[in-house]
């Protein structure tokens, strides 16, 4: 079965976006091979928010061909959006309800795994929901002091298992782990 795999930057200090929506303390570098990752996957879940702001994102003029690259990559998967507003799109799916039970669905269809892209609020539901099979978790040298973490409001504790670290040229040590089941008496 496919694996939703949630894979994203995290500051030291436990952000995923600074206090104003920030991102560009990310760091990008070759040997972190994020190409290798984008073919592992053929499907991304985005938040509404996330979708309008990165689902068609189109790099400038000044950007660099493996960046642009990378986007062309991104772009070429299908894209199911996660939001209380039904829109319509040739680009992507929304999906308004029955989270769980609609990703259930999707995991069991032929395919590779998939992404989970986020923002923030869908990422703190599917983490709620139980709904992560894998945490790429990459931790950059940087700390902010504040803005959006990723661990925060748990309805309980979440046990994982460490299966990979990867460490960077730039500073970036990539964890991945995945859940671990408990048992409950």
């Amino acid at each position: 079965m496919r694996k939703v795999i949630l894979n994203l930057a995290m500051t030291l200090d436990g952000f995923i976006e600074g206090p104003n929506g920030e991102i560009d303390w990310c760091i990008m570098d070759d040997d972190m091979n994020f190409d290798a990752f984008i073919s592992t996957i053929d499907t991304i879940f985005y938040g509404r928010v996330s979708y309008d702001a990165w689902g068609n994102f189109q790099p400038d003029e000044n950007t660099s061909p493996a960046e642009v690259a990378m986007w062309q990559g991104i772009h070429s998967k299908k894209k199911f959006v996660f939001s209380s507003q039904n829109r319509q799109s040739e680009k992507a799916t929304f999906i308004t309800s029955d989270i769980a039970n609609k990703v259930a669905e999707i995991k069991k269809q032929e395919g590779k795994d998939i992404w989970l892209y986020g923002g923030a609020s869908l990422i703190k539901t599917f983490i709620n929901s139980g709904l992560i099979d894998i945490y790429k978790i990459s931790i950059h040298p940087v700390a902010l002091g504040s803005g959006k973490p990723l661990f925060e409001n748990l309805k309980e504790r979440i046990n994982l298992r460490l299966i990979k670290t990867d460490v960077f040229r730039s500073g970036v040590v990539q964890f991945t782990y995945e859940p671990e089941l408990l048992k409950r008496s």
